[in-house]
C-alpha cells in the first residue's frame, strides 16, 4: 500500500506530533508499506522513507502566518482563498499514486486553516486517497485557541466530521471529546495509542538490542535476569525448574543466562550440556536464553548494565558466592532480588531481598517469587508498559489492523 503521512513538519525537527511520525514511517516501512511523509518543514531521515516537502503547509510559513493573524481577528479574506487553492493543488501532485493519506492534525489544530480547507475540498473528490485525521490535539476543547476559533468557515471544519474519513485518536479521554463535539457516536472514532521505542529510551548498546530483538525480551511479561557463568556451583537448575513452574503461574516468564561456560573447570560442558537437556525436557526452548548461545565469551560490561535495566528482577539461587556483586548491581537498578540464603548474599541483602535454601522445592519457590511480584505496583506498570506501548506492539495491535480494514 502507498502510505502518505501529513503534518505542518516532520523530522528531523523535533516535537512530539513529529516523533510520532517518525516511529509510524519507520514501522509502516517495515511492515512492507511504500511510504512518503509531506510537511512544510523536514527531510528525509530514513531511506525508506520518501520526503516531499511542501513548504506552504508549514505553520511557520510567512504567507501561513499573515492569513493565520487575518483568521484569528475573525476574518477570512481572499489571501486565504488564494492560499487554500495553492495548497489543493500543490497536494494534488504530491500525493499522487498515494492509497491512504494520514493527516496528523492537520484537521484538528488552527495551526493552518488553509492546509485544512485545501485537504477538505481533496476529500470531496472522487479521486482522493482513503483519509485518516489522526488527532493529537483539539482547538475547540482546548481553551488557550478558543480567542482565534469563530463560527463559520473555515473553522467549522475542525469541529465538524468530514465525508469518508476514519477518525483516530490517541487516547479515550481524546474519543469522548471529538465525539461530544462533532455529534460522532464514540464508536465510530478509533483510539490508537502512542508508544515508546525501549532500545532508544534504554539507551541499548547495539550488541544488547540485537540480543533482545533475537530474543523478543520487549514481548515477556516477567523477566528474570541470572548474570552468572555456566558453572556448578551457580545451581542453574533450579533457576530453569523455578521458571518451569513460574509460566504456569505467571504465563511468558522468560530467564537470561548472561555468562559463558567457566574458564577453568572442563566439566563444566558437561555441566551446560545437561542444563541444556533439561531446558529441552522442561519445554523452555524460548523462555530460557544462555547467551552463551548467542555470543562467545564474556559480554561487555556495558551489555550486562543493558540487562540489569530491562529486567523485572534478579534471581540468584547459587550453592556458593564469595560476594554476590549482582546484588549490588540490582540495588542501583532499583530492581527487587530473589536469592538464596547463603552467607556471603545474606551479608550484603540483609533483609532487604527475598530469600530462599538453594534445595528448595522449585514449585514453593515460584509461587513465592509470583506473590511478591503480583504486589510489586513498580513490576506490574513496567509489564503493563511492556505489553501495551512498545511502537511494535502498537503497531501489531493497533495502527496494521487499521490499514487492513481501510
Amino acid at each position: 500500500m502507498n502510505v502518505a503521512l501529513l503534518h505542518y513538519a516532520a523530522p528531523p525537527v523535533v516535537g512530539g506530533v513529529e516523533g510520532v511520525i517518525a516511529h509510524h514511517a519507520r514501522l509502516l516501512a517495515e511492515d512492507g508499506h511504500r511510504v512518503r511523509i509531506i510537511a512544510g518543514r523536514g527531510a528525509a531521515f530514513d531511506p525508506r522513507v520518501e520526503f516531499v516537502p511542501l513548504p506552504l503547509a508549514d505553520s511557520r510559513h510567512p504567507d501561513v502566518l499573515r492569513v493565520k493573524a487575518e483568521l484569528d481577528r475573525g476574518q477570512r479574506t481572499a489571501a486565504f482563498d488564494a492560499l487554500r487553492d495553492a495548497l489543493v493543488e500543490q497536494l494534488r501532485a504530491a500525493l499522487a499514486s498515494i492509497d491512504v493519506l494520514i493527516a496528523h492534525n492537520v484537521c484538528s489544530l488552527n495551526k493552518n486553516l488553509a492546509l485544512t480547507a485545501a485537504l477538505h475540498r481533496l476529500n470531496e473528490t472522487a479521486t482522493a486517497p482513503r483519509l485518516v485525521l489522526w488527532h493529537h490535539d483539539l482547538a475547540w476543547t482546548t481553551p488557550r485557541y478558543r480567542p482565534e476559533l469563530h463560527d463559520g468557515y473555515p473553522w467549522d471544519l475542525l469541529c465538524t466530521p468530514w465525508k469518508g474519513v476514519c477518525q483516530v485518536v490517541i487516547s479515550s479521554a481524546r474519543r469522548a471529546e471529538l465525539a461530544a463535539l462533532m455529534g460522532l457516536p464514540q464508536a465510530a472514532i478509533a483510539v490508537v495509542p502512542n508508544g515508546l521505542a525501549p532500545a532508544h529510551f534504554y539507551k541499548l548498546e547495539r550488541l544488547t538490542a540485537e540480543l533482545v530483538e533475537q530474543l523478543g525480551l520487549f514481548e515477556a511479561t516477567l523477566i528474570l535476569l541470572l548474570p552468572v557463568r555456566l558453572t556448578p556451583r551457580k545451581n542453574i537448575e533450579l533457576a530453569l525448574r523455578v521458571l518451569a513452574e513460574l509460566r504456569r503461574i505467571v504465563p511468558g516468564s522468560v530467564l537470561v543466562v548472561t555468562g559463558p561456560l567457566g574458564p577453568h573447570n572442563e566439566r563444566n560442558s558437561d555441566y551446560y550440556a545437561r542444563l541444556r537437556a533439561l531446558r529441552a525436557e522442561l519445554e523452555l526452548e524460548g523462555a530460557a536464553h544462555f547467551l552463551a548461545e548467542h555470543y562467545e565469551g564474556f559480554l561487555p560490561d556495558a551489555v550486562i548494565s543493558d540487562f540489569f535495566r530491562l529486567c523485572d528482577a534478579l534471581f540468584m539461587p547459587s550453592r556458593e558466592e564469595g560476594f554476590g556483586l549482582p546484588l549490588l548491581e540490582a540495588a542501583f537498578d532499583h530492581k527487587p532480588v530473589f536469592c538464596s540464603d547463603i552467607p556471603a548474599l545474606r551479608e550484603l541483602g540483609q533483609d532487604l531481598v527475598d530469600y530462599f535454601s538453594p534445595d528448595d522445592d522449585p514449585r514453593l519457590v515460584a509461587e513465592r517469587v509470583a506473590a511478591r511480584l503480583q504486589t510489586e505496583r513498580t513490576y506490574l506498570n513496567a509489564r503493563r508498559a511492556r505489553e501495551s506501548y512498545t511502537w511494535k506492539g502498537v503497531y501489531r495491535s493497533y495502527i496494521a489492523p487499521l490499514l487492513n480494514a481501510l
